[in-house]
């Protein structure tokens, strides 16, 4: 099975980024490192068939089976209890995690409803994006006809960049579209 971002990053990506920021071994330019997928429900703590049903959802976007995430402490106004399943999340390395950054920047982020790009802004000290999506429709694995319940998700990608500038550049060299500023 061939990688297309894999080959691109080796191929492509590495060459420009050293040549940009001057960096001597190829070893120095930055590197994905992992996706963590996170879908935090507050309804599931009082329906499980809810959590079921969005366990699937994940399941079949990532390829991967996702671990409960449980309350860490009580919250009495939100009828959580310490310990209570709240969500799931998913945590992609190596081949699942290139095959699904193909699928979310060339399929699930282009079939968003006027679509003008992500935020350039979501970058932290350290050189990792997030990024938050509405509804798991979008992506081409969900049928819509079976959903039970509309949720979105948060997504990070954790790379080895030193700073904004360079996981901003390793990104775009992905073909992360980001939108444009006027």
């Amino acid at each position: 099975m061939v990688l297309r971002l894999l080959e691109k990053y080796k191929n492509d990506i590495v060459p420009k980024m050293a040549e940009k920021f001057g960096f001597k071994n190829i070893y120095e330019v930055p590197r994905l490192v992992k996706i963590v997928i996170n879908v935090g429900l507050g309804e599931a703590a009082h329906d499980k068939k809810v959590l079921d049903g969005v366990m699937r959802d994940i399941a079949e976007i990532t390829g991967q089976k996702p671990a409960f995430t449980k309350a860490r402490k009580a919250i009495a106004g939100f009828k959580i209890r310490k310990g209570s399943l709240i969500g799931c999340k998913v945590t992609l390395r190596r081949a699942r995690m290139y095959e699904f950054l193909d699928r979310l920047i060339n399929v699930a982020l282009p079939r968003i409803r006027d679509f003008r790009g992500v935020s350039a802004d979501s970058f932290d000290e350290s050189g990792n994006y997030s990024l938050g999506i509405t509804e798991q429709g979008i992506f081409p694995e969900i049928e819509i006809d079976k959903i039970q319940m509309v949720h979105g998700m948060d997504i990070a990608i954790v790379t080895t960049a030193k700073n904004r500038t360079e996981a901003f550049e390793l990104l775009n060299l992905f073909g992360m579209p980001f939108k444009k500023v006027t």
